[in-house]
């Protein structure tokens, strides 16, 4: 079983060194002096257990690496139509598209049934390049919840959290979706094989779609934006939107909001990606994490209009610092 695993930063570098570390056939898609470390010294991961340095396969260029049979994707959301041309070669005729990415992924409505079956959101797949130059049937739904980071080239640090959820869009167990699962397992990480993974997309993108943009408008960490009482009633009121429209396209949550707000305020001071990503100067993941909410309650009919506020702040705050 060949993986490849495109996107080789914090999320990807952690489980590119534990699945290499397990004796897997993995390679990794990366660049800069993050891929040139890797390259001269191997791929060295810090976690609770202690430090260990393994020899990977790395590489800018994937037509390096040769055809896949799963190529996990952990770019972030707005960074993968690019690349379109370069993960349909990895994957060649038979392989397996890993879709691990933040928000609403391009192919929610595949084999979802209903009358929205086959729709097309346009806020996470401008043009519709992911859908029609991969195609759905090649993807396997993962919900990511791992927190990592790299502390300097070619070194990742393993901050909390080692599941990987999967899920065919269809919902059935799929053969292609345990043998992943089973490689994932023997690299020592939790990786389920769920019936409703959408259901998990939507806990996870619940915290995404609100805390992110309001760390990024205000600068709080989590501790702060989710106990002030004017950030969390905003956050509440995103959520509680994005609820009614999930649960029209009959997903079941879990958990209520209020324990959800509390789940993220018991995280610390920790700093969103959004909002790290805008003090780095890096493009933020807006439209995946809340225009893509946006247009699905416009699709439902369903008002969204505190998400359409902060939307609307967002989009210009990426204007005003330059990264759109």
């Amino acid at each position: 079983m060949r993986i490849c695993i495109f996107g080789a930063g914090a999320i990807g570098g952690y489980m590119g060194a534990k699945l290499a570390a397990a004796g897997a056939d993995v390679s990794l898609v990366a660049r800069g002096p993050h891929l040139a470390a890797m390259q001269a010294r191997g791929l060295t991961l810090i976690e609770e257990g202690g430090t260990r340095t393994v020899p990977v396969r790395a590489a800018s260029d994937p037509a390096a690496l040769g055809p896949q049979d799963y190529v996990i994707v952990t770019l972030k959301a707005h960074s993968v139509p690019a690349v379109v041309p370069q993960l349909s070669r990895l994957l060649g005729a038979e392989g397996t598209l890993v879709s691990g990415v933040n928000g609403l992924p391009w192919w929610y409505f595949h084999r979802h049934g209903g009358p929205l079956e086959g729709r097309r959101l346009e806020s996470v797949d401008p043009g519709g390049l992911q859908w029609d130059g991969l195609g759905p049937d090649r993807v396997l739904g993962c919900v990511v919840y791992p927190a990592a980071e790299v502390v300097e080239p070619g070194t990742v640090r393993h901050l909390e959290g080692n599941r990987f959820s999967l899920g065919e869009p269809s919902g059935e167990k799929s053969d292609r979706a345990l043998r992943l699962s089973e490689a994932l397992t023997a690299a020592g990480l939790k990786a389920p094989v769920r019936p409703r993974l959408r259901d998990e997309i939507w806990v996870k993108l619940w915290g995404n779609l609100s805390f992110n943009p309001i760390s990024a408008l205000t600068g709080a960490t989590l501790d702060r934006l989710c106990t002030d009482p004017g950030t969390r009633a905003v956050a509440r009121s995103m959520m509680l939107e994005a609820q009614a429209i999930a649960e029209r396209l009959g997903v079941k949550f879990p958990i209520d909001v209020e324990r959800r707000i509390d789940g993220g305020a018991a995280v610390g001071a920790h700093r969103t990606s959004m909002l790290q990503d805008l003090e780095a100067g890096r493009p933020m993941e807006i439209e995946a994490l809340v225009g893509s909410v946006a247009e699905l309650g416009r699709i439902v009919n369903l008002p969204t209009p505190t998400i359409d506020t902060v939307l609307a702040l967002m989009r210009l705050r990426a204007k005003v610092a330059d990264l759109t």
